[in-house]
Formats: structure tokens, C-alpha cells, sequence
């Protein structure tokens, strides 16, 4: 079986941040825009008053303090409440290719690679921004990539998932180097004007480089040696935004059109789960938990993330063993994970075992692990 690495990877993130203490005071001005407006309704008892934010609330519920965004004037406006990106013309690159080529061109000078090496581009996230062509022929159209490309959807996994999907092509011969990304405009999905959800997202996109160990010289290496992939159908997470809506008019502006989640039902069912998935996949492999130097854990809530490591682990894990980004990034969905093993791997020792772990709609989860590999 040939052996698979990664090679590079890249961080694109969007010049633009919002604190909570800015998200709450727009969120604030329209809900109090909004009672005021329904005041007589709510007095009588036929609407219930849209409730306040508050940054304390948001940090205890999440972890999150900052998210980066697409575009901040127009999710900070009450009276619009979402991003403005202008849609462009059909010669002009879309948005979510100029985040991919950013992301991708870090990737590829990590690899030590050029553009024309690459054989296979997979775009690989929860929202795409069209239907067709794909996006991923043309980052690879953009970038100048060689074979061919395509993109796929597996939600908040839909980075473990693409890298072994990346992995599937090189071992089987279609591919010697391949090119995965995930431009994540999450905010351009978020209700924000949902307490309960208005915080949790934000921008970024990814890239990961995976190669044939024999072709690879990078100075710095990680097999992939392992992968579980599953999903097992919820409607705990859900957005049901799509191509039909246009059929029934009357539902097509409907709240569910944009990102909803039971949350409680989400980490009750789903830490478990992934923990569980973790262990046996280790078992599977004949390591212990303790020969984890590293979990690379989807970045979705705080709570979430510490429950699943002390699961796997059995104890508490370090800042160290279980990096945590989405105090200043948020949850960005399929990229999460990866921005983990992005900023927080150049200390790990040759041989150091880590997971790359997904979980999220669909319920999808994915895991990955990885060994630092040694370089003669």
C-alpha cells in the first residue's frame, strides 16, 4: 500500500474580525428594535420578546471570544444583519476560489511544490457557492493545476473526509499529489439574529497538501496512517437551503433556509460518539490513548472539545495535547480542524502520533491519524 502524507499546509484568514462585544451590541439594537415594535403583541401575550445577548453568556456557552469574517459592516448592521459580497460576473474568480489560491499557494510553499504538480484539486466544504461549474476547477483553472478536480460536501467533516478521499487517489494510482481545501464563508449561513446562535461562526479557508512519501521533500512530514470515516443520519443540525426552494415561495425566506441546531441534543449525542470512535480506531491501530501527543478536535464549542479529549484521554488534556483556536477564529466549520494542526504541530518530535478529528452535521465524523515522519 502506497504510504501518504501531508506535506503543507495553508491558512487563509479574512482581514476583517468582530469581537463579542461588537456582535452583542448589534444584535442587541435589533432586538430591542424588534420588542419595541411588537410591544402590543408581546403585552398581550401573542409573541414572546426576543431575549438579550451578552459577551459572558457567549464565552461561558462557547469558548469563542472573536470570530474573523467575509465582511463585518454589513453583519454588524441591525437592520441587515448578514454579509454584503457583492456577486460577481461569470469572468471575474468567486470569492471562495480567491480564499482557496491564498490558502493553497501557503500549502504549496510548504510542499515545496508548484501548482503544475498538483494532480487532483477537492474543494471541500459545508456551503459551496454555486452548484456549477466547480469551484474546485477553477482554483485549479486559477492555480494552474494539472488532471482534474471536484468538489464535495460532507459539512463540518468535510475536510477529513476530503483528505482521505485525497489519500483514496494517490493509493490507487489516479493521483500523485493532490490539493485539498475548505473556503469556509460560514457567517453568509448564520441566522444572526438567533441568540442562541448568532456567535458561532466564522470565515476562513484551509489547505493540506497530501503526496506519495516516496516523491515528497518536504522539510516537514505526517503520514497518514490511519482513517475512520461515518455518518449516521440527524436533524439536530440542519440547514435546508437549496435549488428547490425557489418552487415554493412561501417557504423560500423561512428560518430553516439558514444553519439550525438542538444544541444540547447535538453534545449529548455527539461527544460520546466521537470519543467512542476515537478509542476504537486506536484500538484498531494497537496504541493506547497515552501515545497521543496530539488531538487536532473539530473546533466547534469549548465544552464539546474538553469533554471528547478527557473521554479519549481519561483525564483532563493539556492546552498542549488539545489546541484550541476557536477562541479567536470561532467555529469555521471543515477548516477547524485543520487551522488546529496548522498552528499547533512544529513542536511535536519525529514519530509523535496525533488525530485530526471532524464531527458535526449529517452526523458526519471523521478521524485521521497521523505520525510526524522521520526524514533522512
Amino acid at each position: 500500500m502506497t504510504s501518504v502524507v501531508i506535506s503543507g499546509t495553508g491558512l487563509y484568514t479574512p482581514s476583517q474580525a468582530i469581537s463579542n462585544q461588537e456582535l452583542v451590541i448589534s444584535f442587541n439594537q435589533w432586538a430591542e428594535d424588534w420588542n419595541q415594535q411588537h410591544a402590543q403583541e408581546i403585552a398581550e401575550g401573542r409573541q414572546a420578546a426576543q431575549p438579550l445577548s451578552d459577551p459572558a453568556f457567549i464565552e461561558k456557552a462557547s469558548g469563542i471570544q472573536s470570530r474573523y469574517v467575509m465582511d463585518k459592516a454589513g453583519i454588524l448592521d441591525p437592520q441587515r444583519m448578514k454579509p454584503f459580497l457583492a456577486e460577481r460576473s461569470n469572468d471575474q474568480p468567486s470569492i471562495q476560489a480567491e480564499m482557496a489560491v491564498a490558502a493553497a499557494q501557503e500549502a504549496l510553499q510548504q510542499a515545496g511544490l508548484s501548482a503544475d504538480q498538483i494532480d487532483l484539486v477537492i474543494v471541500a466544504c459545508s456551503n459551496l457557492q454555486r452548484a456549477y461549474p466547480a469551484v474546485a476547477i477553477e482554483v485549479q483553472q486559477q492555480l494552474g493545476t494539472s488532471g482534474y478536480a471536484f468538489d464535495m460536501n460532507v459539512a463540518c467533516s468535510s475536510a477529513t473526509f476530503g483528505i482521505q478521499t485525497g489519500v483514496n487517489a494517490i493509493q490507487a494510482g489516479q493521483a500523485r499529489r493532490v490539493l485539498m481545501v475548505n473556503p469556509e464563508i460560514c457567517t453568509a449561513h448564520l441566522n444572526f439574529r438567533d441568540r442562541d446562535s448568532h456567535f458561532i461562526f466564522g470565515d476562513a479557508c484551509t489547505a493540506v497538501i497530501l503526496e506519495d512519501a516516496d516523491l515528497a521533500q518536504a522539510a516537514e512530514q505526517f503520514e497518514v496512517f490511519s482513517s475512520k470515516l461515518m455518518t449516521q443520519f440527524s436533524n439536530n443540525i440542519r440547514n435546508n437551503a437549496g435549488f428547490l426552494n425557489r418552487c415554493d415561495e412561501a417557504q423560500a425566506q423561512a428560518s430553516d433556509k439558514l444553519f439550525k441546531q438542538e444544541g444540547r441534543k447535538v453534545f449529548k449525542e455527539v461527544c460520546p460518539m466521537v470519543a467512542e470512535m476515537i478509542v476504537q480506531q486506536l484500538a484498531q491501530e494497537a496504541l493506547e490513548p497515552q501515545q497521543l501527543s496530539r488531538l487536532w478536535l473539530h473546533q466547534a464549542n469549548l465544552s464539546m472539545n474538553q469533554l471528547i479529549s478527557k473521554r479519549v484521554l481519561g483525564r483532563e488534556a493539556t492546552a498542549q495535547e488539545a489546541p484550541v483556536i476557536l477562541d479567536r477564529y470561532a467555529n469555521t466549520s471543515s477548516a477547524g480542524s485543520i487551522i488546529a494542526f496548522h498552528l499547533h504541530r512544529d513542536d511535536l518530535a519525529t514519530g509523535a502520533i496525533g488525530v485530526i478529528c471532524s464531527f458535526g452535521a449529517g452526523y458526519s465524523a471523521g478521524c485521521l491519524l497521523v505520525r510526524k515522519r522521520a526524514l533522512s
